[in-house]
Protein backbone atom coordinates (compact mmCIF):
# COMPACT_ATOMS: atom_id res chain seq x y z
CA UNK A 1 0.00 0.00 0.00
CA UNK A 2 2.84 2.43 0.78
CA UNK A 3 4.04 2.28 -2.80
CA UNK A 4 0.68 3.65 -3.95
CA UNK A 5 0.78 6.80 -1.80
CA UNK A 6 4.39 8.00 -2.19
CA UNK A 7 4.76 10.39 -5.14
CA UNK A 8 7.71 12.34 -6.57
CA UNK A 9 7.38 15.34 -4.22
CA UNK A 10 5.02 14.30 -1.45
CA UNK A 11 2.60 11.64 -0.18
CA UNK A 12 -0.88 11.74 -1.69
CA UNK A 13 -3.80 9.39 -2.37
CA UNK A 14 -7.52 8.88 -1.89
CA UNK A 15 -8.85 8.36 1.65
CA UNK A 16 -9.55 5.85 3.20
CA UNK A 17 -8.16 3.58 0.52
CA UNK A 18 -5.25 3.36 -0.03
CA UNK A 19 -4.34 6.15 2.47
CA UNK A 20 -5.67 5.49 5.97
CA UNK A 21 -4.74 5.88 9.64
CA UNK A 22 -2.62 2.72 9.68
CA UNK A 23 -0.43 4.03 6.88
CA UNK A 24 -0.39 7.48 8.48
CA UNK A 25 1.09 5.95 11.66
CA UNK A 26 3.79 4.19 9.62
CA UNK A 27 4.54 7.39 7.72
CA UNK A 28 4.80 9.34 10.97
CA UNK A 29 7.26 6.80 12.34
CA UNK A 30 9.28 6.82 9.11
CA UNK A 31 9.30 10.64 8.99
CA UNK A 32 10.52 10.88 12.55
CA UNK A 33 13.30 8.36 11.95
CA UNK A 34 14.53 10.18 8.85
CA UNK A 35 14.23 13.74 10.20
CA UNK A 36 15.89 12.95 13.54
CA UNK A 37 18.72 11.07 11.81
CA UNK A 38 19.30 14.07 9.54
CA UNK A 39 19.29 16.41 12.53
CA UNK A 40 21.82 14.24 14.35
CA UNK A 41 24.14 14.37 11.31
CA UNK A 42 24.34 18.16 11.63
CA UNK A 43 25.97 17.77 15.04
CA UNK A 44 23.40 20.02 16.73
CA UNK A 45 22.75 19.20 20.37
CA UNK A 46 19.84 21.65 20.55
CA UNK A 47 16.91 19.80 22.16
CA UNK A 48 14.56 21.41 19.62
CA UNK A 49 16.19 19.19 17.03
CA UNK A 50 14.11 16.31 18.42
CA UNK A 51 10.90 18.21 17.70
CA UNK A 52 8.77 17.97 14.55
CA UNK A 53 6.08 20.50 13.63
CA UNK A 54 2.75 19.05 12.50
CA UNK A 55 -0.14 20.92 10.91
CA UNK A 56 -3.21 20.04 8.88
CA UNK A 57 -5.62 21.51 6.37
CA UNK A 58 -9.42 21.68 6.51
CA UNK A 59 -10.27 18.33 4.85
CA UNK A 60 -12.66 16.08 6.74
CA UNK A 61 -10.06 13.30 6.94
CA UNK A 62 -7.21 15.55 8.07
CA UNK A 63 -7.79 15.43 11.87
CA UNK A 64 -7.75 11.60 11.93
CA UNK A 65 -4.75 11.30 9.63
CA UNK A 66 -2.83 13.97 11.54
CA UNK A 67 -3.53 12.22 14.87
CA UNK A 68 -2.24 8.91 13.50
CA UNK A 69 0.81 10.64 12.01
CA UNK A 70 1.60 12.31 15.35
CA UNK A 71 1.29 9.01 17.18
CA UNK A 72 3.82 7.47 14.78
CA UNK A 73 6.23 10.38 15.33
CA UNK A 74 5.94 10.08 19.12
CA UNK A 75 6.25 6.27 19.05
CA UNK A 76 9.64 6.70 17.38
CA UNK A 77 10.65 8.87 20.35
CA UNK A 78 10.46 12.30 18.72
CA UNK A 79 8.41 15.19 20.09
CA UNK A 80 5.47 16.82 18.27
CA UNK A 81 4.58 20.50 18.15
CA UNK A 82 1.01 20.67 16.82
CA UNK A 83 0.29 24.07 15.26
CA UNK A 84 -3.28 23.21 14.33
CA UNK A 85 -5.19 23.97 11.14
CA UNK A 86 -2.85 26.10 9.02
CA UNK A 87 -1.77 26.81 5.46
CA UNK A 88 1.24 24.83 4.24
CA UNK A 89 3.70 27.80 4.22
CA UNK A 90 2.89 28.23 7.92
CA UNK A 91 4.78 24.95 8.47
CA UNK A 92 7.88 26.32 6.70
CA UNK A 93 7.76 29.35 8.98
CA UNK A 94 7.20 27.30 12.15
CA UNK A 95 10.16 24.99 11.44
CA UNK A 96 12.50 27.98 11.17
CA UNK A 97 10.87 30.04 13.92
CA UNK A 98 11.19 27.20 16.43
CA UNK A 99 14.43 25.64 15.11
CA UNK A 100 12.94 22.16 14.69
CA UNK A 101 14.18 19.07 12.87
CA UNK A 102 11.42 19.44 10.29
CA UNK A 103 7.69 19.47 9.79
CA UNK A 104 4.76 17.70 8.17
CA UNK A 105 1.58 19.21 6.77
CA UNK A 106 -1.46 16.99 6.33
CA UNK A 107 -2.93 18.08 3.00
CA UNK A 108 -3.74 17.04 -0.55
CA UNK A 109 -3.25 20.60 -1.86
CA UNK A 110 -5.43 21.12 -4.97
CA UNK A 111 -6.85 17.59 -5.21
CA UNK A 112 -10.56 16.81 -4.69
CA UNK A 113 -12.01 16.39 -1.20
CA UNK A 114 -11.64 12.58 -1.12
CA UNK A 115 -7.84 12.91 -1.34
CA UNK A 116 -5.33 13.59 1.39
CA UNK A 117 -1.63 13.27 2.05
CA UNK A 118 1.49 14.72 3.67
CA UNK A 119 4.03 17.36 2.65
CA UNK A 120 7.33 16.86 4.47
CA UNK A 121 10.09 19.39 5.11
CA UNK A 122 13.47 19.04 6.82
CA UNK A 123 15.70 21.40 8.81
CA UNK A 124 15.20 25.04 7.76
CA UNK A 125 12.15 23.86 5.78
CA UNK A 126 14.28 22.27 3.08
CA UNK A 127 12.01 20.25 0.77
CA UNK A 128 11.90 16.47 1.08
CA UNK A 129 11.20 14.87 -2.30
CA UNK A 130 11.93 11.41 -3.69
CA UNK A 131 15.57 12.32 -4.43
CA UNK A 132 16.02 14.26 -1.17
CA UNK A 133 14.78 11.84 1.48
CA UNK A 134 11.26 10.73 0.57
CA UNK A 135 12.46 7.38 -0.71
CA UNK A 136 14.24 6.75 2.60
CA UNK A 137 11.09 7.72 4.51
CA UNK A 138 9.14 5.21 2.41
CA UNK A 139 11.62 2.46 3.35
CA UNK A 140 11.60 3.40 7.04
CA UNK A 141 7.79 3.51 7.01
CA UNK A 142 7.60 0.05 5.45
CA UNK A 143 9.73 -1.36 8.30
CA UNK A 144 7.79 0.37 11.10
CA UNK A 145 6.19 -2.21 13.40
CA UNK A 146 3.97 -1.30 16.38
CA UNK A 147 4.72 -4.66 17.99
CA UNK A 148 8.46 -3.93 18.21
CA UNK A 149 8.58 -0.44 19.71
CA UNK A 150 11.56 0.16 21.99
CA UNK A 151 11.86 3.94 22.36
CA UNK A 152 10.27 5.98 25.12
CA UNK A 153 7.32 7.80 23.51
CA UNK A 154 7.86 11.44 22.68
CA UNK A 155 5.82 14.34 24.02
CA UNK A 156 3.23 16.47 22.26
CA UNK A 157 2.39 20.13 22.77
CA UNK A 158 0.09 22.52 20.97
CA UNK A 159 1.37 25.96 19.95
CA UNK A 160 -0.48 28.97 18.55
CA UNK A 161 2.01 30.78 16.30
CA UNK A 162 -0.44 32.96 14.37
CA UNK A 163 0.82 36.24 15.85
CA UNK A 164 4.42 35.44 14.93
CA UNK A 165 3.38 34.21 11.47
CA UNK A 166 1.33 37.35 10.83
CA UNK A 167 4.31 39.55 11.76
CA UNK A 168 6.56 37.54 9.46
CA UNK A 169 4.24 37.80 6.45
CA UNK A 170 3.46 41.47 6.98
CA UNK A 171 7.10 42.50 6.74
CA UNK A 172 6.52 42.11 2.98
CA UNK A 173 3.86 44.83 3.00
CA UNK A 174 5.09 48.31 2.08
CA UNK A 175 4.17 51.25 4.33
CA UNK A 176 2.39 52.97 1.44
CA UNK A 177 -0.40 50.39 1.51
CA UNK A 178 -0.93 51.07 5.19
CA UNK A 179 -1.14 54.87 4.85
CA UNK A 180 -4.52 56.64 4.97
CA UNK A 181 -5.98 57.46 1.58
CA UNK A 182 -4.40 54.56 -0.34
CA UNK A 183 -6.61 51.55 -0.89
CA UNK A 184 -6.56 48.36 -2.93
CA UNK A 185 -9.80 46.61 -3.76
CA UNK A 186 -9.33 42.86 -4.25
CA UNK A 187 -11.60 39.88 -4.78
CA UNK A 188 -10.21 36.74 -3.14
CA UNK A 189 -11.38 33.21 -3.89
CA UNK A 190 -10.15 30.99 -1.05
CA UNK A 191 -11.41 27.85 -2.87
CA UNK A 192 -12.94 26.66 0.45
CA UNK A 193 -9.36 25.97 1.49
CA UNK A 194 -6.81 27.25 3.97
CA UNK A 195 -6.77 30.79 2.58
CA UNK A 196 -10.20 31.05 4.22
CA UNK A 197 -8.40 30.80 7.56
CA UNK A 198 -5.12 32.54 6.65
CA UNK A 199 -6.43 35.73 5.00
CA UNK A 200 -8.62 36.84 7.96
CA UNK A 201 -5.89 36.06 10.50
CA UNK A 202 -3.10 37.83 8.60
CA UNK A 203 -4.68 40.60 6.50
CA UNK A 204 -8.12 41.51 7.87
CA UNK A 205 -7.19 44.65 9.86
CA UNK A 206 -5.34 46.51 7.08
CA UNK A 207 -7.31 49.72 6.53
CA UNK A 208 -6.10 50.17 2.96
CA UNK A 209 -7.19 46.70 1.87
CA UNK A 210 -10.79 46.15 0.76
CA UNK A 211 -11.52 42.42 0.34
CA UNK A 212 -14.47 40.76 -1.36
CA UNK A 213 -14.49 37.22 0.02
CA UNK A 214 -15.44 34.22 -2.13
CA UNK A 215 -15.58 30.62 -0.87
CA UNK A 216 -13.97 31.40 2.51
CA UNK A 217 -16.04 28.82 4.41
CA UNK A 218 -13.83 25.76 4.91
CA UNK A 219 -15.77 24.10 7.72
CA UNK A 220 -17.12 21.18 5.67
CA UNK A 221 -13.93 20.14 3.88
CA UNK A 222 -15.84 20.24 0.59
CA UNK A 223 -15.23 22.51 -2.41
CA UNK A 224 -17.58 24.64 -4.50
CA UNK A 225 -15.06 24.22 -7.31
CA UNK A 226 -11.86 22.16 -7.55
CA UNK A 227 -9.25 24.04 -5.47
CA UNK A 228 -6.86 24.30 -8.42
CA UNK A 229 -6.42 27.85 -9.76
CA UNK A 230 -4.48 26.64 -12.80
CA UNK A 231 -7.71 25.30 -14.34
CA UNK A 232 -9.27 28.28 -16.09
CA UNK A 233 -12.87 27.31 -15.36
CA UNK A 234 -12.12 27.41 -11.62
CA UNK A 235 -11.52 31.17 -11.99
CA UNK A 236 -14.97 31.95 -13.46
CA UNK A 237 -16.49 33.06 -10.16
CA UNK A 238 -13.47 35.20 -9.30
CA UNK A 239 -13.40 36.91 -12.70
CA UNK A 240 -17.09 37.73 -12.46
CA UNK A 241 -16.53 39.22 -9.00
CA UNK A 242 -13.70 41.42 -10.28
CA UNK A 243 -15.96 42.74 -13.04
CA UNK A 244 -19.01 43.38 -10.83
CA UNK A 245 -17.12 44.96 -7.91
CA UNK A 246 -14.68 46.86 -10.17
CA UNK A 247 -11.80 45.42 -8.16
CA UNK A 248 -8.17 46.34 -8.80
CA UNK A 249 -7.34 42.63 -9.04
CA UNK A 250 -8.48 39.14 -8.12
CA UNK A 251 -6.63 36.31 -6.37
CA UNK A 252 -7.46 32.60 -6.34
CA UNK A 253 -5.64 30.32 -3.88
CA UNK A 254 -5.31 26.56 -4.05
CA UNK A 255 -6.45 24.24 -1.25
CA UNK A 256 -3.48 24.58 1.10
CA UNK A 257 -2.78 28.23 0.13
CA UNK A 258 0.79 27.76 -1.00
CA UNK A 259 -0.12 28.71 -4.59
CA UNK A 260 -2.12 31.48 -6.19
CA UNK A 261 -3.18 32.81 -9.58
CA UNK A 262 -3.90 36.50 -10.20
CA UNK A 263 -6.38 38.19 -12.55
CA UNK A 264 -6.05 41.87 -13.44
CA UNK A 265 -8.62 44.67 -13.21
CA UNK A 266 -10.07 43.55 -16.57
CA UNK A 267 -10.53 40.02 -15.16
CA UNK A 268 -7.87 38.72 -17.54
CA UNK A 269 -5.78 35.85 -16.18
CA UNK A 270 -2.13 36.71 -15.58
CA UNK A 271 0.38 33.97 -16.38
CA UNK A 272 2.55 33.15 -13.40
CA UNK A 273 5.70 33.80 -15.46
CA UNK A 274 4.32 37.24 -16.39
CA UNK A 275 3.62 37.93 -12.71
CA UNK A 276 7.14 36.78 -11.85
CA UNK A 277 8.57 39.25 -14.38
CA UNK A 278 6.73 42.19 -12.79
CA UNK A 279 7.52 41.22 -9.19
CA UNK A 280 11.16 40.52 -10.06
CA UNK A 281 11.63 44.18 -10.98
CA UNK A 282 10.31 45.25 -7.58
CA UNK A 283 12.60 42.88 -5.68
CA UNK A 284 15.59 43.89 -7.80
CA UNK A 285 15.07 47.55 -6.87
CA UNK A 286 15.61 46.50 -3.26
CA UNK A 287 18.42 44.02 -4.05
CA UNK A 288 20.13 45.06 -7.31
CA UNK A 289 22.27 42.39 -8.94
CA UNK A 290 20.51 39.53 -7.16
CA UNK A 291 19.51 36.26 -8.77
CA UNK A 292 15.91 35.56 -9.76
CA UNK A 293 15.03 31.87 -10.15
CA UNK A 294 12.39 30.89 -12.67
CA UNK A 295 10.72 27.80 -14.10
CA UNK A 296 12.37 26.92 -17.44
CA UNK A 297 8.95 26.84 -19.14
CA UNK A 298 8.60 30.59 -18.59
CA UNK A 299 8.41 33.17 -21.34
CA UNK A 300 11.75 34.34 -22.74
CA UNK A 301 10.60 37.87 -21.87
CA UNK A 302 11.12 37.02 -18.19
CA UNK A 303 14.90 36.60 -18.52
CA UNK A 304 15.05 39.71 -20.69
CA UNK A 305 13.21 41.77 -18.06
CA UNK A 306 15.42 40.41 -15.25
CA UNK A 307 18.59 41.40 -17.13
CA UNK A 308 17.18 44.84 -17.93
CA UNK A 309 16.51 45.31 -14.20
CA UNK A 310 20.15 44.42 -13.44
CA UNK A 311 19.34 40.99 -12.08
CA UNK A 312 20.74 37.54 -12.76
CA UNK A 313 18.22 35.14 -14.38
CA UNK A 314 18.57 31.53 -13.18
CA UNK A 315 16.62 28.77 -14.94
CA UNK A 316 15.40 25.90 -12.77
CA UNK A 317 13.92 22.48 -13.33
CA UNK A 318 10.18 22.29 -12.77
CA UNK A 319 9.08 21.45 -9.21
CA UNK A 320 9.34 23.09 -5.79
CA UNK A 321 12.20 20.81 -4.70
CA UNK A 322 14.38 22.07 -7.55
CA UNK A 323 13.22 25.68 -7.26
CA UNK A 324 14.07 25.81 -3.55
CA UNK A 325 17.47 24.23 -4.16
CA UNK A 326 18.26 26.82 -6.83
CA UNK A 327 17.00 29.66 -4.61
CA UNK A 328 19.41 28.62 -1.85
CA UNK A 329 22.33 27.86 -4.19
CA UNK A 330 22.22 31.31 -5.82
CA UNK A 331 20.94 33.22 -2.76
CA UNK A 332 18.12 34.42 -5.01
CA UNK A 333 15.95 37.25 -3.73
CA UNK A 334 12.83 35.93 -5.47
CA UNK A 335 11.61 33.11 -7.68
CA UNK A 336 8.47 32.10 -9.55
CA UNK A 337 7.06 28.96 -11.09
CA UNK A 338 4.29 28.47 -13.68
CA UNK A 339 2.39 26.38 -11.13
CA UNK A 340 1.75 29.47 -8.98
CA UNK A 341 4.49 28.88 -6.40
CA UNK A 342 6.48 32.02 -5.53
CA UNK A 343 9.69 31.91 -3.48
CA UNK A 344 11.39 34.49 -1.27
CA UNK A 345 14.89 34.87 0.16
CA UNK A 346 13.48 36.38 3.35
CA UNK A 347 11.16 33.39 3.70
CA UNK A 348 13.97 30.83 4.06
CA UNK A 349 14.02 30.50 0.21
CA UNK A 350 10.61 28.83 0.52
CA UNK A 351 7.34 29.49 -1.27
CA UNK A 352 4.36 31.25 0.26
CA UNK A 353 0.93 32.15 -1.06
CA UNK A 354 0.46 34.66 1.78
CA UNK A 355 3.73 36.47 1.02
CA UNK A 356 3.05 36.41 -2.73
CA UNK A 357 -0.29 38.10 -2.00
CA UNK A 358 1.45 40.70 0.18
CA UNK A 359 4.02 41.38 -2.55
CA UNK A 360 1.36 41.79 -5.25
CA UNK A 361 -0.86 44.22 -3.33
CA UNK A 362 2.18 46.19 -2.12
CA UNK A 363 3.55 46.46 -5.65
CA UNK A 364 0.19 47.66 -6.90
CA UNK A 365 -0.16 50.17 -4.04
CA UNK A 366 3.15 51.73 -5.07
CA UNK A 367 2.30 51.83 -8.78
CA UNK A 368 0.63 54.57 -10.78
CA UNK A 369 -0.76 52.22 -13.44
CA UNK A 370 -3.37 49.45 -13.30
CA UNK A 371 -2.15 45.87 -13.09
CA UNK A 372 -2.82 45.10 -16.76
CA UNK A 373 -0.42 47.88 -17.80
CA UNK A 374 2.24 46.73 -15.33
CA UNK A 375 2.10 43.17 -16.69
CA UNK A 376 1.96 44.14 -20.40
CA UNK A 377 5.76 44.20 -21.06
CA UNK A 378 6.00 40.50 -20.08
CA UNK A 379 3.32 39.57 -22.65
CA UNK A 380 5.75 40.25 -25.49
CA UNK A 381 5.57 36.78 -27.03
CA UNK A 382 2.84 34.25 -27.78
CA UNK A 383 2.68 31.00 -25.80
CA UNK A 384 1.06 27.63 -26.50
CA UNK A 385 0.35 26.76 -22.89
CA UNK A 386 1.11 23.22 -21.75
CA UNK A 387 -0.10 20.55 -24.21
CA UNK A 388 0.05 16.84 -23.38
CA UNK A 389 0.86 14.08 -25.84
CA UNK A 390 0.46 10.35 -25.26
CA UNK A 391 3.30 8.14 -26.50
CA UNK A 392 4.56 4.62 -25.76
CA UNK A 393 8.24 5.57 -26.12
CA UNK A 394 8.97 8.96 -24.59
CA UNK A 395 12.74 8.79 -25.09
CA UNK A 396 12.45 7.90 -28.78
CA UNK A 397 10.00 10.76 -29.35
CA UNK A 398 12.37 13.25 -27.73
CA UNK A 399 15.29 11.94 -29.81
CA UNK A 400 13.20 12.33 -32.99
CA UNK A 401 12.40 15.91 -32.00
CA UNK A 402 16.06 16.79 -31.44
CA UNK A 403 17.04 15.32 -34.80
CA UNK A 404 14.31 17.31 -36.53
CA UNK A 405 15.99 20.60 -35.61
CA UNK A 406 19.76 20.07 -35.98
CA UNK A 407 20.44 23.83 -36.11
CA UNK A 408 18.79 24.45 -32.71
CA UNK A 409 20.46 25.15 -29.40
CA UNK A 410 19.64 22.14 -27.19
CA UNK A 411 19.33 22.29 -23.40
CA UNK A 412 18.52 19.15 -21.36
CA UNK A 413 18.17 20.65 -17.88
CA UNK A 414 14.63 19.25 -17.64
CA UNK A 415 13.39 17.19 -20.58
CA UNK A 416 14.65 18.94 -23.71
CA UNK A 417 14.54 22.61 -24.66
CA UNK A 418 14.94 23.32 -28.40
CA UNK A 419 15.79 26.98 -29.04
CA UNK A 420 15.87 28.44 -32.53
CA UNK A 421 16.15 32.08 -31.53
CA UNK A 422 12.81 33.54 -32.63
CA UNK A 423 10.94 30.55 -31.18
CA UNK A 424 11.62 27.77 -28.69
CA UNK A 425 9.97 24.74 -27.12
CA UNK A 426 10.39 22.54 -24.10
CA UNK A 427 9.21 18.92 -23.88
CA UNK A 428 9.19 17.17 -20.51
CA UNK A 429 8.26 13.53 -19.87
CA UNK A 430 5.71 12.83 -17.14
CA UNK A 431 7.10 10.94 -14.14
CA UNK A 432 3.99 8.80 -13.74
CA UNK A 433 2.19 8.59 -17.10
CA UNK A 434 3.08 7.81 -20.75
CA UNK A 435 2.86 11.52 -21.51
CA UNK A 436 5.08 14.24 -22.96
CA UNK A 437 4.33 17.84 -21.97
CA UNK A 438 4.96 20.52 -24.61
CA UNK A 439 5.40 24.25 -24.04
CA UNK A 440 6.18 26.39 -27.10
CA UNK A 441 6.70 30.13 -27.54
CA UNK A 442 7.00 32.27 -30.65
CA UNK A 443 6.57 35.80 -31.96
CA UNK A 444 2.80 35.61 -32.60
CA UNK A 445 -0.23 33.31 -32.29
CA UNK A 446 -0.30 32.18 -35.93
CA UNK A 447 3.37 31.14 -35.82
CA UNK A 448 2.87 29.30 -32.53
CA UNK A 449 -0.15 27.41 -33.87
CA UNK A 450 1.77 26.41 -37.01
CA UNK A 451 4.78 25.25 -34.99
CA UNK A 452 2.63 23.23 -32.59
CA UNK A 453 1.16 21.40 -35.58
CA UNK A 454 4.65 20.81 -36.96
CA UNK A 455 6.21 19.38 -33.80
CA UNK A 456 3.09 17.38 -32.85
CA UNK A 457 3.98 14.67 -35.37
CA UNK A 458 7.06 13.76 -33.34
CA UNK A 459 5.35 13.64 -29.96
CA UNK A 460 2.45 11.19 -30.31
CA UNK A 461 -1.29 11.61 -29.86
CA UNK A 462 -2.45 14.94 -28.53
CA UNK A 463 -4.50 14.53 -25.36
CA UNK A 464 -7.69 16.61 -25.09
CA UNK A 465 -7.47 19.21 -22.32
Amino acid sequence: MLGKVFKAYDIRATYPKPLNEKLAWQIGYGCAQYLIEQAEKTGHDDPMMRHIVVGRDMRASSPKLAEALKRGIRDYGAHVIDVGMVDTPFIYFAINHLGCAGGVQTTASHNPANYNGFKISGIKAKPVGMSTGLDEIRKYSAMADREKLTAKPGREEKRDLWDAYRNHVRQFLTPKLLKPGRSIKVSIDASNGMAGTMIPKVFNDIAGLKITKLNFDNSSGEFVHEPNPLVESNLDQLRESVRTTKADLGICFDGDADRLVVVDEKADIIGCDHLTAWLAQIFLKESPGSAIVYDLRSTKALAEIIRAARGKPVKSRVGHVFMKQAMAKYDAVFGGELSGHFYFRKNFYADSGAIAFAAVISGLANATQPLSKLIAPARKYSQSGEINFETDDKEAAIDDLKRAFPEAKIDELDGVTVDLGDWWLNVRPSNTEPLLRLNLEGPDRATVDDLVREVSRYLGRRVAH
